[in-house]
């Protein structure tokens, strides 16, 4: 299993008319989780699509607990809790400044090959670097 946190701040133009974050803005804040995610393992999405692989979402699921709010800084935990194959599947949870739990969420992307336009299996570079968190 590998996990791993980054913090955002809750922007004015991110919430409704209450001050609440707008639903619409947390599959974002799930892709900024997962990119930080990727750089702490030293990839990126441009690294991969450089070798010829994308990772277009497939699914994602959010389950809203409690509002975030303006000016908040929002902990988002993301986690990979299997090795991936074709799919790679993570998880979300989001927490205000007391530590409560506001969300949770899940995506689950495809690696596909840029070239023929079919999934692929995770380059060898990512796999090895995600290995040690699973053995």
């Amino acid at each position: 299993m590998y996990t791993h946190t980054t913090k955002i701040r809750v922007r004015y133009g991110e919430t409704d008319q209450m001050g609440y974050v707008y639903y619409g803005n947390y599959a974002e804040y799930y892709e900024v989780a997962r990119v930080e995610m990727l750089r702490s393992l030293g990839m990126d999405y441009v690294g991969m699509e450089s070798a010829g692989v994308m990772m277009p979402v497939l699914e994602l699921n959010c389950k809203y607990i409690k509002p975030a709010l303006y000016d908040q800084e929002i902990t988002i935990k993301t986690t990979i809790h299997d090795l991936p194959g074709v799919r790679i599947h993570f998880k979300y949870e989001l927490s205000n400044p007391a530590g409560e739990l506001i969300n949770i969420g899940t995506t689950t992307l495809v690696f596909v090959d840029m070239a023929k336009n079919k999934p692929c299996s995770p380059p060898e570079n990512f796999m090895e670097k995600l290995r040690v968190f699973f053995n």
